[in-house]
């Protein structure tokens, strides 16, 4: 957060000048009074950077997304983009990464695992317009980034559940888990299946959730 500093008597401080393209948040201190130059909202921008471009990964090849489609649909300049993140390949490396969605996936005691799983991809769908772990099911249109995709998908996902798991065959109880949950999310947000999208969230985890649980279970 910016520091701001009371001139000396006579001169005017110089407005806060923002960055290209860079979404600026109202000083909540002024109401009322004649506006004054908005603080710098970086943390959004850069979600909102990540967000576009996690969308756009998602339904066209990375050779085809161009900094300048990621910055139109995340709101910001392309010049944004570049002093976030440097440069195209720097910012689909963090895209392409499994890291902190696994972290909000997986956010939940083994006993109540399952459900929480199925409740987080479907808000995902349905508040976010989508849940980035299904990514993974987009891999085959990135050709040799595609194996970079699967490469993360299995160790910041599968295999990260798997070290969850106690008993036999860990590894494959937490595939079967996951690909469980990534047909119900592809039946969700890309079929688009009008039964399933006509049920409650509710009443989709009281029947589903079962079924990713007892792959959970040993």
């Amino acid at each position: 957060m910016s520091t701001v500093t009371t001139p000396p008597s006579g001169l005017t401080a110089s407005p806060a000048v923002p960055e290209p393209g860079e979404r600026l948040a109202a000083d909540p201190s002024h109401r009322g009074a004649a506006p004054t130059a908005p603080r710098r909202d970086a943390e959004a921008s850069r979600a909102a950077i990540l967000r576009a471009a996690r969308y756009l990964l998602a339904r066209h090849a990375h050779a085809d997304i161009t900094l300048k489609a990621v910055a139109d649909r995340a709101g910001v300049s392309a010049p944004l983009v570049l002093k976030y993140f440097g440069n195209k390949d720097a910012l689909f490396a963090r895209v392409m990464s499994f890291e902190s969605d696994a972290d909000a996936l997986l956010d939940a005691p083994l006993e109540e695992l399952g459900r929480h799983m199925v409740r987080h991809l479907l808000e995902g769908q349905t508040q976010r317009g989508a849940d980035p772990v299904l990514r993974i099911v987009f891999a085959p249109l990135q050709g040799e980034r595609g194996d970079i995709l699967r490469a993360n998908f299995r160790t910041q996902v599968s295999d990260r559940l798997a070290g969850r798991l106690s008993g036999p065959d860990a590894g494959l109880r937490a595939e079967l888990a996951v690909s469980t949950l990534l047909g119900l999310g592809v039946m969700y947000g890309i079929a688009r299946g009008a039964h399933l999208r006509g049920t409650s969230i509710d009443a989709i985890v009281d029947r589903y959730a079962p079924a990713v649980q007892a792959q959970l279970a040993p």
